[in-house]
């Protein structure tokens, strides 16, 4: 019989049902029996969702309040002792304020999952760390499956990649806890196995990676001892090839494994030849990452052969968790008729699998149906001229290296740039956003329902555009930004004005926590219609003498937080983007707009896992910046934006974008992100963020006084900003005027200190 199942569901819901009682709890408005009982009612419907497709496991493990790593840690019972929290006495509001900070303690470190666009929280270790034991909530969402009939599948995060993705204290060796986790684990696979689950999948998604011998040595010897449990391990590999180790995997005591056949398919040859007859192969034929249809009669092709080698030890699943995909394609029903039938969503994938693996069992007759109909899908979007542009063909053909390449060095620029804005030592910026009050919110809403007409949501926005301008002229701030209040998303907002993407409703993915994206989907070539954001920046510099930034999107921050056709290479559909950009830039710059900022803070994320393949990468990337940024005079200043990501190691590729500023997120680190640029001797000026936005935690001054210390330190006091982390889309108007209060006061105390130092 061949097994289907997933990797893991997304977890918050066909309307966002998890994060409105997030946000709910945190306000205080429900306690915490009633947040339970919906992630309670989350989970009860993502099992039967499962069950109806006719898969043979239900994913248990993959739920969590805030993130799962987060939820791991809890359940080991390594908790950051700066906290002092009891682990096996934790309750959710400490579980949130290890998540989301406190009055004494900055949240927990948070960075992207591999190179996807959700952000996991970092756990952190020291030499004193201790696995005995936490909460108990996976043991109890295991009964609670089992109590509704469902046959169980627990998932685990590997214990391996549990260690490479914390955060060790200076000079801590990590590979060195295994002593002390690996007993944890043990104790975790016995309580399953006495709650009579059969199988456990744990991932190592870092088989994927180039990793350092001794942390590949680590694995035979920790699956020896968690081989004799009483569980069949599934190994979870996803994301890239495992090839590299494949003697190794094939080697390991272990049930079974799986592999990503989405992101590498050329690994099903190696693993197929000589796969141990002991040992189940699952493959992940349906894509955890993207919204297109699968190819179906393709997919059973290659399952086909699988099963000619493997026969009854041949799983089939989705290539990842399907976390990264929204949970319902039924919902969309303004999505035209077209094109819907060229996606699916998580239900649909689950459905997916359910017909590809009748069609093994039972023959591709018992599912003729789906079959017909997955045909004229996939026959339509191959054939449907509304995915090519000839004109957008036609001028990427035109496009020469001297378009991706600023008139003069970065040195006359600043010069220039210095002179038409006479800015103080340590200008003052913020990275863009400011709060989305719910006034802002309802008018968005009433105008997208019709019921207020395009004058009077230009009136309300430009109200919040003058709200926000005034707020920032009492503070004091020294380049204004116009506070974004039109956009609801910084991708969805340029999409939904250019061609060749698609919107959704409900196509909600979880980020991080409570928040929330909704992907535009690329299905063509890609331009320009109009101007996207002139007016409103406009209209901003118009009150004001103060320079007002034009805030973009940039085209890698587009394409990595799209879901991207699959019908061409990534780097065309990037550049296509960036010469859209490369048009709102120019109309700005015509516009009076004297400073842009080109904000790309999925460019790390858009790194292959291997490092072998970084320079493919890095080098159109960093060219797609630059075409989007070069088309203006010396004297335009541009700035761009990055944020929570391990920026060292690709320096010179981000020095090579050639921006004139370059915001960064470091308070986190206390500007240990930072040091890199130092080291590296970054040429261009940084603001490294000096305040998390992320936390609705207000930083004291001195706190700040402290990183801008520390910042001077590595940057000269010329080429240094002052800036939060992030926007400030997601603060209220009461914490974000406090912390830039404070942020300004610091600011002012270090430029005193800078003149009488020089003095």
């Amino acid at each position: 019989m061949t097994v289907a199942h997933v990797l893991g569901f997304p977890r918050i819901g066909r309307r966002r049902e998890l994060k409105f009682a997030l946000e709910s709890f945190w306000r205080g408005e429900i306690d915490e029996a009633e947040l339970r009982a919906v992630g309670g009612q989350l989970r009860k419907e993502a099992w039967s969702w499962q069950k109806q497709a006719g898969l043979d496991f239900v994913t248990v493990g993959d739920f969590a309040w805030y993130d799962h790593l987060l939820n791991w840690a809890a359940t080991l019972g390594c908790l950051p002792s700066r906290f002092g929290f009891d682990a096996q006495a934790l309750g959710l509001p400490q579980y949130f304020e290890l998540a989301r900070g406190n009055a004494a303690q900055p949240a927990l470190e948070m960075t992207k999952w591999f190179d996807t666009n959700y952000h996991y929280l970092v756990p952190e270790l020291d030499a004193h760390a201790r696995f005995d034991g936490g909460v108990d909530w996976l043991f109890e969402e295991i009964a609670e499956a089992q109590a509704l009939g469902h046959a169980v599948k627990a998932v685990l995060p590997g214990p391996l990649t549990f260690l490479w993705r914390c955060k060790g204290e200076a000079g801590l060796d990590k590979l060195g806890l295994l002593g002390r986790l690996v007993p944890a684990y043990v104790r975790i696979l016995q309580r399953l196995a006495a709650q009579g689950v059969e199988w456990v999948q744990i991932d190592e998604p870092i088989l994927g990676l180039e990793l350092p011998a001794e942390w590949l040595g680590g694995f035979a010897p920790v699956y020896r001892e968690l081989a004799g449990c009483g569980v069949n391990i599934l190994l979870g590999s996803y994301f890239e090839s495992v090839s590299d180790h494949a003697a190794l995997v094939k080697s390991l005591p272990v049930a079974g494994l799986h592999l990503d056949l989405k992101r590498a398919p050329e690994q099903l040859a190696i693993f197929l030849n000589d796969w141990p007859q002991d040992k189940v192969l699952s493959l992940g034929v349906v894509d955890g990452r993207n919204i297109w249809a699968s190819d179906l009669d393709s997919t059973l092709a290659t399952l086909e052969s699988a099963r000619a080698v493997l026969g009854e030890r041949l799983w089939i699943g989705s290539s990842c968790s399907l976390l990264h995909v929204p949970v319902d394609l039924q919902q969309e029903e303004a999505l035209d008729d077209e094109l819907k039938p060229w996606l699916a969503f998580a239900r649909q994938k689950l459905a997916e699998i359910g017909t590809l693996k009748t069609a093994l069992e039972k023959g591709q007759a018992a599912v003729a149906a789906e079959l017909e109909s997955n045909r004229r899908a996939i026959a339509s979007r191959r054939a449907s001229p509304r995915c090519h542009d000839p004109r957008v063909a036609e001028r990427l053909a035109g496009v020469g290296p001297e378009d991706a390449q600023r008139d003069s060095a970065f040195a006359v620029r600043a010069e220039k740039q210095q002179a038409r804005f006479q800015l103080p030592v340590l200008p003052t910026t913020t990275i863009g956003s400011f709060p989305q009050t719910q006034e802002i919110r309802a008018a968005r809403a009433a105008f997208k329902r019709g019921t207020l007409d395009a004058a009077g949501y230009r009136q309300a926005m430009q109200k919040a555009i003058r709200f926000a301008v005034a707020k920032q002229e009492a503070l004091g701030l020294d380049v204004l930004v116009h506070g974004e209040a039109e956009r609801n998303d910084m991708v969805e907002y340029f999409g939904e004005q250019l061609a060749g993407f698609a919107f959704t409703r409900q196509g909600w993915v979880q980020s991080y926590g409570s928040r929330c994206v909704k992907p535009p989907l690329i299905y063509g070539d890609v331009s320009r219609p109009q101007p996207m954001t002139v007016e409103w920046t406009r209209h901003a510099q118009s009150l004001t003498s103060r320079p007002m930034k034009g805030m973009l999107t940039g085209p890698v921050t587009i394409l990595q937080w799209s879901f991207v056709r699959d019908d061409q290479p990534r780097a065309e559909t990037c550049r296509q983007i960036a010469l859209a950009i490369r048009d709102e830039v120019r109309d700005l710059e015509a516009a009076g707009i004297g400073i842009i900022q080109i904000d790309e803070p999925a460019f790390r994320e858009g790194l292959p896992l291997k490092r072998r393949d970084w320079a493919q990468y890095l080098d159109w990337a960093s060219q797609a910046f630059r075409l989007s940024a070069s088309g203006v005079a010396d004297d335009t200043q541009i700035h761009t934006h990055m944020c929570y990501s391990e920026f060292n190691d690709i320096l010179p590729a981000i020095a090579a974008m050639d921006a004139d500023v370059i915001t960064i997120e470091t308070s986190r680190s206390k500007m240990k992100l930072l040091q890199g640029f130092g080291e590296y001797a970054y040429p261009n000026a940084i603001g490294p963020g000096v305040y998390d936005i992320h936390s609705p935690r207000v930083p004291p001054v001195a706190e700040m006084q402290t990183l801008i210390g520390k910042a001077l330190e590595v940057v000269p006091a010329e080429r240094l900003w002052i800036n939060p982390d992030c926007g400030l889309k997601t603060r209220n108007w009461a914490e974000t005027e406090a912390a830039l209060g404070n942020m300004m006061e610091a600011t002012r105390l270090a430029r005193l200190n800078l003149a009488s130092a020089q003095e």
